[in-house]
């Protein structure tokens, strides 16, 4: 293992390589990726600590987790919300998006009235519900009675000016590509959209560049840059445990997928991620090594992008 020196100056190098051949460097005309640093991926770890690794490792934002995955968003609540304020304007950090799964996408109101006044939140992220994994016409039906129960919510997403993301989760209504097509159909609000998760479309590896075009821009505000691995539910070793980052070996063909992006002009945000066991600790053991994993998959991503 890399001693901390080391590890720092090659994350240093690795990041100085990323600005040089970014889309954001290079131009306005180019599409680009606006990449969102998942607290999470550093476990527990003190948020303050997390947040200079925001523009080292490329990303614009830091999307901010709750137990059991990271607690940083208990730890804003332990320090006072204007104590986290400060701490993301020292750092030059916005907290763009909320990641508040235990809240279900029936219970945000609250959740998005304090991140929006207090931290200009953009975005929260949740599951959706039960029946589990329906499709066909009983999956149109599932979503229409979603769409009806959420437009209380999306009323006040509305009024603040902001988007409740919901996953396409195993286990869930909104996880066959028959639930994707339907929302995007039936969906009217710009403020309702999908957190796209591809490690959860596996079964259907070969759709995903047509859901993200059914789906469109005005849909997906949020996604996640994560493949299934048998490492994400089960103990596993850590070389086929990362394979759920891009660039670790796995074998999901990004291309077509950033070429969808590419074709819908996607101009949501896009996080790195990856599923620890268990969950809640780091995926790797310090803040220099998941900072260097971080970075990179982006440059995998960078380079698939420019081939496509």
């Amino acid at each position: 293992m890399m001693d901390r020196r080391n590890a720092i100056r090659s994350i240093g190098s690795l990041a100085g390589s990323v600005a040089a051949s970014s889309p954001v460097i290079a131009g306005s005309d180019k599409f680009r990726l606006r990449y969102i640093l998942s607290s999470a991926m550093y476990g527990y770890m003190p948020l303050e600590s997390i947040l200079p690794q925001v523009s080292l490792t490329g990303s614009e934002a830091i999307d901010v987790w709750c137990k059991v995955h990271g607690n940083q968003r208990e730890q804003i609540d332990e320090m006072g919300h204007s104590v986290a304020k400060k701490l993301l304007s020292e750092n030059g950090v916005k907290a763009a998006v909320f990641t508040r799964y235990p809240l279900g996408p029936f219970g945000l109101i609250e959740e998005m009235r304090k991140v929006h006044k207090n931290f200009d939140a953009e975005i929260v992220v949740c599951g959706t519900t039960g029946p589990s994994e329906v499709k066909g016409k009983e999956a149109k039906k599932v979503v229409q009675k979603f769409l009806e129960k959420m437009k209380p919510h999306i009323a006040v997403a509305e009024e603040l000016g902001m988007i409740i993301a919901v996953e396409n989760h195993s286990r869930q209504f909104l996880y066959h590509p028959d639930s994707l097509r339907y929302f995007a159909e039936l969906n009217q609000s710009k403020n309702l959209g999908v957190a796209l998760a591809p490690h959860h479309l596996h079964r259907f590896q070969e759709k995903i560049p047509t859901i993200i075009r059914d789906l469109g821009n005005d849909n997906i505000p949020f996604m996640y840059f994560q493949e299934h691995s048998d490492g994400m539910y089960k103990k596993a070793s850590k070389e086929i445990e990362m394979q759920q980052m891009p660039g670790f070996g796995g074998g999901l063909d990004y291309k077509p997928i950033l070429r969808a992006l590419k074709d819908i002009k996607y101009s949501g945000y896009c996080e790195i991620f990856m599923h620890p066991m268990p969950r809640g600790i780091p995926i790797l053991p310090s803040l220099e090594e998941i900072s260097k994993a971080i970075i990179k998959s982006r440059e995998y991503i960078e380079k698939s992008l420019a081939e496509v």
